[in-house]
């Protein structure tokens, strides 16, 4: 009883401190429902209603989900989403890893080039998309003005080129950002594990596989997480850089959903894509963090 009493702060009951406490929440929950929740639920009631954006609002019942659904496009829709989701993680993963690894020293001349490695996230989506589209014009780009040949080619022209393209762009934008998180997680990492395997004779290399990367299970988890909503979300940079062509090779289905919504005033069907992207992006962040929540669990258990 001792410890429980000098352990409250004086004029401060338990019970008004977890009132307080909880008061704290509401700014935070009153956001979260105004514009998470209300929005959700109005797409939701939309999808189900017929809309053209300006009129009024018909009952569609479940007609436009039986469109989509029977759509031939959306199948498509879904693989290229799926697969800018697999290769842009394959591809930022590994190189955010080992960019937040170089970060994580302690030398000086590291912090001039942080600087210089983020500036990538201070640009707009948009921004990029125009520099980029200008940069890869076959007749007027960076291949042409530099008489280099093997950047003459139509980049945004040809399917696989036009996909690849968006992968380096998206790749060149975010990796610093999931750097940075990779950066804070290897400097969480107690020193007194490398210095111990250092001492055992370890290496740079074998350090790095046998102590950095087990203990960045959780962060890796978290990054992928990010890269996967915002993997499904993305929409801006393809809307600019390629409008989901050539045909239909980079029309994923956010751009699918703007598309059908702004351009083609079907705002009914819109919402039900708008819906199976969050009910996507929710299952998929529901499986990650299921892969990293019993290990955690177990190994806190462990520690009590």
């Amino acid at each position: 009883m001792s410890a429980v009493t000098t352990a409250r702060p004086a004029g401060a009951p338990a019970g008004r401190r977890g009132g307080s406490l909880g008061w704290m929440t509401v700014p935070a929950l009153a956001l979260f429902i105004g514009f998470a929740v209300i929005p959700l639920i109005g797409v939701l009631a939309l999808s189900f209603a017929q809309w053209d954006g300006l009129g009024q609002i018909g009952i569609a019942g479940f007609g436009n989900w039986g469109a989509i659904l029977s759509d031939p496009g959306l199948p498509h829709a879904l693989w290229i989403t799926f697969l800018l989701m697999a290769v842009s993680w394959a591809v930022q993963t590994p190189a955010s890893i080992l960019m937040g690894a170089f970060l994580a020293g302690h030398q000086r001349y590291r912090a001039v080039l942080s600087v210089v490695f983020f500036i990538p996230l201070l640009l707009s989506s948009a921004a990029l998309a125009i520099t980029y589209k200008a940069l890869l014009d076959p007749n007027f780009g960076l291949g042409a003005g530099l008489g280099i040949d093997i950047l003459i080619q139509d980049w945004l022209g040809e399917p696989l080129l036009a996909f690849g393209v968006v992968i380096f762009v998206v790749s060149w934008q975010y990796i610093p950002f999931h750097a940075l998180i990779y950066q804070g997680g290897i400097r969480q990492i107690p020193r007194s594990m490398f210095e111990a395997a250092e001492l055992d004779g370890a290496g740079r290399v074998r350090r790095f596989f046998s102590i950095t990367l087990p203990q960045l299970k959780y962060t890796v988890i978290t990054s992928s997480t990010l890269m996967v909503v915002g993997s499904l979300t993305l929409f801006d940079l393809i809307f600019v850089l390629t409008a989901g062509g050539p045909g239909d090779a980079t029309r994923v289905l956010a751009l699918d959903m703007y598309k059908r919504g702004f351009q083609a005033n079907l705002m009914g069907p819109a919402s039900v894509i708008a819906v199976i992207l969050v009910l996507v992006g929710l299952a998929l962040s529901l499986l990650l963090r299921r892969l990293g929540g019993r290990d955690s669990s177990h190994s806190q258990l462990e520690g009590v």
